[in-house]
């Protein structure tokens, strides 16, 4: 039992990892190519209006690896995890059905429009069809995040029978985390979009240095990040108090805190030890996470052995969350050194190129690093206090597990390897000099392959 828990945990864990790759760039994206559409509508600068059409086709690729790789994860919970549907569907399915209808059918319905209908209908009903993908997207992330923060700080549930069901659908959906976790997983995938569309258009002017356009898009790409990095850290403050309050058995692995005790050292780094429940070759500053997270110094906070056993494993959450916030760091420190070069159309020099180039997928890491604090950090906990991951497992060998383990492991690898080759291609092209869409548009009556490639 015990194997096939683990492996039935890998497993959803390496399909949530590499979906969250990609919405986690398209929600913000979304919103950032309503911004060139709406810059060429205002300027007539044909520069915007390839740069948009570039980052459209970045834009449907990754929506489209985030589909593939959403459907496999719902036909997890059926096969894997049986125990889940049977005591939360009542509430879970909702929550995604409402992500269906509200949001994936939005996105659908318009992305046609948004990807091929410049040239087919007016600049507005283009412009609106772009910003209903973008409302779309975001409302996406809306749905999917009640759920998982409902899982996290389960509210407005009761029990019916064996199956835990909705008493009130607003304590629900807004639960006690999810303000929090929603406004920072918006930032975060706000940073993840910046930082792709800085590093691939550093990635062009490593190759055209003359590219106004990739010059251009650029600076907007740390504009956007060096206004979002430093408000992520604030937001981030803000969530782990939240998540002191409700979880703190988390907060208490997140800082390798062992035992109840006042004036609580940050540790900057060390190796917890699970055997001996102290931290090897520790690095500290005196006081410092009584006053973070009390603020007072002499604060006292829970330690893991309050919570024992019922506590999640110390290594995995501590190390990802230091990663978590020293990319964070790195984050703000280079937008805003960018940004600080590049003012006023300056050129950026080719070391800074590099740089940045090396940060493209930054937001990746960290987007990565957080949600591995966030789910590992629930554990023994599926939904807290109401169903253990344990209790939700279905009843699959090891041996199959194993087998489908691999199978994802290799596809992913191959699809991953896929979109990169693509993406870079893309990105290494630049936006090409395309023709105005007309005044008038295309008649409907006209064939398809008169729209926008």
């Amino acid at each position: 039992m015990e194997e096939a828990l683990l492996l039935a945990r890998a497993q959803f864990g390496l399909n949530i990892a590499f979906h969250i790759l990609f919405p986690s760039l398209t929600i913000a994206l979304a919103w950032i190519l309503l911004g060139f559409r709406v810059a060429y509508h205002r300027t007539r600068d044909d520069r915007w209006l390839a740069t948009y059409r570039l980052w459209t086709k970045i834009f449907a690729l990754t929506f489209a690896m985030g589909v593939v790789t959403g459907i496999v994860m719902s036909f997890q919970f059926g096969t894997n995890w049986p125990g889940f549907m049977n005591k939360v569907g009542a509430i879970a399915g909702p929550l995604l059905g409402y992500e269906v209808l509200t949001a994936f059918f939005l996105e659908a319905t318009f992305l046609g429009v948004m990807l091929f209908g410049m040239n087919r209908v007016p600049p507005w009903a283009h412009i609106g069809a772009t910003a209903l993908v973008a409302i779309g997207t975001s409302m996406s992330a809306f749905w999917i995040l009640a759920l998982n923060s409902w899982m996290q700080t389960p509210a407005g549930h009761v029990l019916d029978g064996q199956q835990w069901i909705a008493q009130d659908w607003l304590a629900v959906i807004f639960n006690p985390s999810f303000p929090y976790r929603f406004t920072h997983m918006m930032i975060a995938s706000g940073l993840t979009a910046a930082f792709v569309v800085a590093g691939l258009s550093a990635w062009r002017l490593l190759k055209a240095p003359a590219d106004a356009g990739a010059s251009k898009t650029m600076r907007v790409g740390l504009l956007v990040a060096a206004v979002l990095a430093p408000t992520q850290a604030i937001v981030g403050d803000f969530h782990g108090l939240n998540t002191l309050e409700h979880q703190p058995a988390k907060i208490a692995a997140m800082e390798a805190i062992w035992h109840t005790e006042k004036g609580v050292p940050l540790v900057l780094f060390a190796i917890p030890n699970a055997k001996t429940k102290t931290n090897d070759y520790a690095i500290e500053i005196p006081y410092g996470a009584s006053l973070i997270l009390r603020h007072d110094p002499n604060a006292e906070v829970k330690g893991l052995s309050d919570f024992a056993p019922d506590h999640p494993p110390v290594a995995p959450v501590f190390f990802a969350f230091r990663i978590m916030v020293g990319v964070g760091v790195l984050m703000i420190a280079v937008s805003w050194f960018a940004a600080w070069v590049t003012r006023r159309e300056r050129a950026a020099p080719r070391w800074l190129l590099w740089t940045l180039a090396g940060f493209t997928f930054s937001g990746w890491v960290a987007t990565l690093a957080g949600w591995y604090v966030t789910e590992i950090g629930r554990q023994p906990w599926l939904v807290a206090g109401v169903l253990r991951t344990s209790e939700a497992v279905g009843e699959i060998s090891p041996g199959q597990l194993g087998a489908s383990l691999a199978a994802y492991a290799l596809t992913y690898a191959g699809m991953f390897v896929a979109y990169m080759v693509v993406l870079t291609h893309m990105a290494g092209k630049g936006a090409q000099a395309v023709a105005p869409p007309p005044e008038t548009p295309t008649p409907s009556g006209a064939p398809l392959g008169a729209a926008a490639d």
